[in-house]
């Protein structure tokens, strides 16, 4: 099936304000925001984040762990994949066609999710280039860096959920949707791509009691490693709690640097994920430190080396 991947994940959340803040610090452009009722936080592709107050009766059920993830809304490529879905889906489950053309089920897990043919807007935006020597990639003259240079999450890059059932939450995306596994974890679980889509994954599930299910990370896409680490730094700076990174994971490749969010899960910057199409062979690792980065860095306060000690008096 011609699905893309998510284009919008929806939160019921407890303090509005603060996710407010924490997603405009991490460089989300909000949308319609007001205190009392949330609003939208839009990437530069037009993917993003909606948040709502907890009890806000527009919000599909919570799932009875409270996660506060709410809805999955997954982008496909037109209104002939969106067929397919409704039909394939609606063969064992209640799909709902709504006004304004997408729609609406649960996956095998009780996860509620959307489907549409996607909004995102393709970008005109290079990456970054890296010179390496004899083979420079950046024009003579241009900077690599700057301290004031833009560092936009640039698209919604994935979902990693936690799920009871490992087998009936692959089964799903997999034999029902057309998703790809890519790579797999073992203890945890396995790394999945739709087919419309060549990054190495928009969806990870960890397995875990019942009692856990919801959503473990979200992350967005930058430019390269550079803006990951600016945004990040900028980030620390204002005062967020970095959970884990910088680095960069084995799987995928992708340089990391996750924060603890009021989102109830945390959010990731990433860079530089591989892709992959139908030729690749999926690998396998016990899941571990070994596995799960191939380097980890720490953030610090900038620094700066000096001289000597002074010198002493002249004798």
């Amino acid at each position: 099936m011609q699905i893309i991947g998510p284009d919008f994940l929806v939160f019921g959340v407890d303090d509005v304000p603060a996710c407010h803040d924490f997603l405009t610090a991490y460089g989300l452009e909000p949308e319609g925001y007001s205190p009392e009722k949330g609003g939208r936080y839009l990437a530069l592709d037009g993917t993003g984040l909606e948040i709502r107050r907890r009890d806000d009766p527009s919000l599909p059920p919570a799932l009875k762990t409270g996660n506060m993830l709410r809805l999955q809304v997954i982008g496909v490529v037109d209104e002939a994949a969106l067929e397919a879905v409704e039909a394939e889906l609606s063969r064992d489950r209640q799909v709902l066609r709504l006004a304004d053309g997408s729609l609406r089920t649960q996956d095998d897990q009780g996860f509620e999710l959307a489907f549409r043919v996607s909004t995102r807007k393709r970008l005109d935006l290079e990456g970054e280039k890296v010179n390496a020597p004899y083979h420079p990639a950046r024009p003579v003259n241009a900077v690599g860096v700057t301290q004031d240079m833009p560092a936009k999450p640039r698209t919604l890059s994935h979902v990693v959920l936690f799920v009871p059932d490992i087998d009936v939450a692959v089964g799903f995306y997999r034999d029902r949707l057309g998703f790809r596994i890519t790579d797999t974890l073992t203890g945890a679980g396995p790394f999945l791509r739709p087919q419309a889509n060549p990054d190495h994954h928009t969806h990870f599930f960890i397995r875990t009691p019942v009692y856990m299910q919801g959503v473990e990370h979200l992350a967005f896409h930058l430019g390269g490693p550079t803006e990951l680490m600016l945004a990040g730094s900028r980030m620390m700076e204002q005062g967020f709690e970095s959970f884990w990174g910088p680095g960069r994971h084995k799987f995928g490749s992708n340089w990391f640097w996750y924060f603890k969010s009021p989102l109830g899960c945390n959010v990731e910057f990433d860079a530089d994920m591989d892709t992959h199409d139908d030729d690749w062979a999926p690998r396998e690792a016990p899941m571990g430190p070994e596995a799960s980065q191939a380097f980890l860095l720490q953030w610090r306060a900038k620094w700066a080396p000096g001289g000597g000690p002074p010198a002493g008096p002249k004798g």
